[in-house]
């Protein structure tokens, strides 16, 4: 790890959980000046504003938090420049920068993207080097430009996915990565060379549609499983079962070999062409539960159809 040799002045601008650990390294090493995040929306069965996961943290480390709803006025990139920044840290935040705002910092604006830039430009990199078979993923710290994550890149480090991976445990271990990836950027920001993205291997993620949660078991076990894993948590893949609903949170590609949507044995699945194993499941209005605790609670399922 290269330690910074100054202190610079920090524009943190993220929203989700996943943005967290990146604010928490910046602001052990530099000074944060303010935290720009999304404005607090209803959540919970009160329907009362929550402040954003990034919002909280940033509250909590007494720094101050701007939320507004758009950066396009004259007033608000005003104020943005009036910060007098070295530089801006972009992690998941939400809002279209316009060009007055990436050139405010003296060092423009970073962001730390969750894919092995060009692939997997946009919103959903995680859920889809998944669901795309991808044998490995990364992170990117990106110089921002006015297009979609095409900026040059400033670093990267790469992490292999394995079958157990779902979208939660990667966005976890990508989420540390990206913390320790701007901890060095910013340390050696006067000396990094930008490595333009090459114009081959480009893809976009698309954000996750809900319809493309339902599982299809005519299709090929390898897809079905990257499905269910790439779906995990949210918004979770899901089928219909002779006792309601049942979202699919963790499984494996198996042999096995039936008509599409039978249980084989125990929760093992036939596929259009092999089987799957469901290792974590939840019914509709419960708990998330190992395979094993479902069957317990049921009667036995071999020869049911799950559609």
């Amino acid at each position: 790890m290269t330690h910074p040799t100054r202190r610079l002045r920090v524009i943190f601008m993220g929203t989700p959980d996943f943005a967290v650990a990146a604010l928490d390294a910046i602001h052990a090493d530099h000074d944060v000046i303010c935290v720009y995040t999304q404005p607090p929306r209803p959540a919970g069965r009160g329907k009362h504003p929550r402040p954003t996961p990034v919002h909280q943290r940033a509250e909590a480390l007494g720094l101050p938090v701007r939320h507004p709803l758009s950066l396009k006025s004259p007033e608000a990139q005003a104020e943005f420049a009036a910060l007098q920044a070295d530089v801006a840290v972009v992690v998941a935040y939400g809002l279209i920068l316009p060009q007055p705002v990436l050139d405010a910092p003296r060092h423009g604006c970073l962001n730390i993207h969750a894919s092995l830039l060009p692939r997997w430009r946009g919103a959903a990199p995680i859920q889809r080097a998944i669901m795309a078979g991808d044998a490995e993923t990364g992170v990117c710290i990106m110089q921002m430009e006015a297009g979609l994550d095409t900026g040059p890149v400033l670093l990267r480090d790469a992490t292999p996915i394995t079958e157990a991976d779902t979208a939660a445990h990667l966005h976890d271990r990508l989420s540390q990565m990206g913390a320790q990836l701007i901890r060095e950027a910013l340390a050696r920001i006067d000396s990094l060379p930008p490595a333009p993205q090459p114009e081959t291997g480009v893809t976009y993620a698309a954000k996750i549609d809900k319809a493309e949660a339902r599982v299809d078991w005519t299709r090929p076990a390898e897809e079905i499983a990257r499905q269910i894993q790439g779906l995990s948590p949210f918004p979770g893949a899901w089928c219909e079962t002779p006792f309601g609903r049942l979202k699919l949170l963790d499984a494996r590609a198996v042999a096995g070999q039936g008509r599409p949507g039978e249980v084989l044995a125990d929760l093992t699945v036939a596929c259009g062409d092999g089987a799957v194993t469901l290792i974590r499941v939840q019914r509709e209005g419960k708990r998330a539960m190992s395979a094993e605790e479902l069957l317990r609670g049921t009667s036995d399922l071999s020869g049911a159809v799950f559609t």
